[in-house]
């Protein structure tokens, strides 16, 4: 039996689906006199926000009448991540001691500690361990570094029993993963980061948390695969889950088909002049229709919210091909009532395994099925010019953006207001 030592908050997403949204204004074709600044344009991926305080950007979202964003409830994912990894530690009680030295000792790869997404699943991983710190009151999401003794101040010591023994849960170490030239999210780093850690303290380590998988897959197979260390993730990639019955043990599906269908299908109905909700809440002419259990919708932040599915032995054969197209909404429009139009459409790092691995041959798969005829750019990561240096609007019939820093939503509005 196991009992964490701690008050967990209960999740209320309060799901609102939406009835009838105002509809979209349409735009015409490129080349038209329809202005930049008036064409339909989605975030995604990245909300447009503080990084410092994830207070959400609102002039970005309502910088036109046909501006959304498409991300996933990334709250909801970060409890069921760090759900996930507390399930696993009830289902292995004591034996999960690798060293006996009465402590559960995990460390945590951290992929931006500017980012909200980020920052939100190490919250979700501390809050459900048990050493999270209260900060102006949040947890504090900061990088513990290294930490063997527990003694600093961003983390706190957990307690757990199990098996009738009470243990120390302790953050032995935590770390933003990022290159030299200040890319985040880097495998290459978290990789750095395993070899240096378990050469100085590697018999503590008992667990592995990572913010995305690209990290934790890097983990795994540069040192926690051949000494049984699990791996938790988060992107639910294919190489991750298909690892799965290799001990990699659990990732986060945020439903990159739902939004990737939802990145593309807001611009093709903002395009249409139709209802935003077309083919997302209520069935469109080919029959695509999303359910209350795929999505929501936020009306004050003009947001779409995909919800996470978490990904573990117990069903990870679901989930293997992640680049299939959801059933629901795989029906091809018809051309002629919903002729072809030119989108851009940027990744923020073309070297991110879950966005170029991912999401974006899911966006290719879409752009077919609704008509659109997408430009896709690939970023560096680090700086933002890297996308708009190729950012041409006056080429294109709207636009679909994936910011390198959730503070740089200014750029690209500058450019759409030339």
């Amino acid at each position: 039996m196991m009992t964490f030592k701690l008050q967990k908050r209960v999740l209320s997403l309060g799901l609102a689906v939406i009835v009838g949204l105002s509809g979209c204004s349409g735009a015409s074709a490129s080349g038209s006199s329809v202005a930049n600044k008036d064409k339909p344009l989605v975030w995604f991926n990245r909300q447009p926000s503080d990084s410092n305080t994830g207070e959400l950007n609102k002039d970005a979202v309502n910088f036109n009448k046909d501006t959304y964003y498409v991300g996933y409830d990334m709250y909801q994912g970060a409890d069921l991540q760090g759900q996930m990894v507390e399930d696993y530690v009830a289902s292995h009680g004591a034996s999960l001691d690798r060293n006996g030295d009465g402590t559960i000792g995990y460390i945590l790869a951290i992929g931006d500690a500017g980012h909200n997404i980020s920052n939100a699943r190490t919250r979700g991983t501390r809050k459900a361990l048990g050493t999270a710190v209260d900060e102006n009151g949040d947890i504090d999401p900061s990088p513990a570094e290294q930490n063997l003794d527990g003694s600093s101040t961003v983390v706190k010591d957990g307690t757990v029993t199990l098996d009738g023994r009470d243990y120390t849960v302790r953050e032995l170490a935590s770390r933003e993963m990022k290159t030299k030239d200040g890319a985040t999210w880097d495998a290459d780093a978290a990789r750095n980061a395993i070899n240096e850690w378990s050469s100085s303290f590697g018999d503590q380590i008992d667990i592995i948390v990572s913010n995305n998988d690209g990290m934790g897959m890097a983990m795994f197979d540069t040192w926690a695969h051949a000494n049984k260390v699990p791996v938790f993730g988060y992107d639910a990639n294919g190489d991750c889950v298909a690892a799965t019955k290799d001990g990699f043990c659990g990732s986060i599906s945020q439903h990159a088909d739902v939004q990737a269908y939802l990145t593309l299908r807001v611009l093709r109905n903002c395009l249409d002049g139709v209802d935003v909700n077309t083919g997302i809440g209520v069935a469109d002419d080919a029959g695509n229709v999303l359910s209350p259990d795929d999505f929501y919708y936020k009306e004050d932040e003009r947001a779409f919210y995909a919800l996470n599915v978490a990904v573990t032995a117990d069903n990870y054969q679901n989930f293997l091909d992640p680049r299939a197209t959801y059933a629901p909404i795989s029906n091809q429009l018809d051309e002629k009532t919903h002729p072809k139009k030119k989108v851009f459409l940027n990744i923020y790092n073309k070297d991110d395994d879950f966005l170029s691995q991912t999401y974006q041959p899911l966006l290719q798969q879409y752009s077919y099925l609704l008509n659109l005829d997408v430009t896709f750019v690939g970023g560096n990561g680090h700086d933002e010019s890297s996308i708009t240096g190729s950012f041409n609007p006056g080429q294109y019939d709207a636009y679909a953006i994936n910011m390198i820093k959730t503070d740089n939503a200014g750029e690209y509005m500058d450019i759409l207001s030339r």
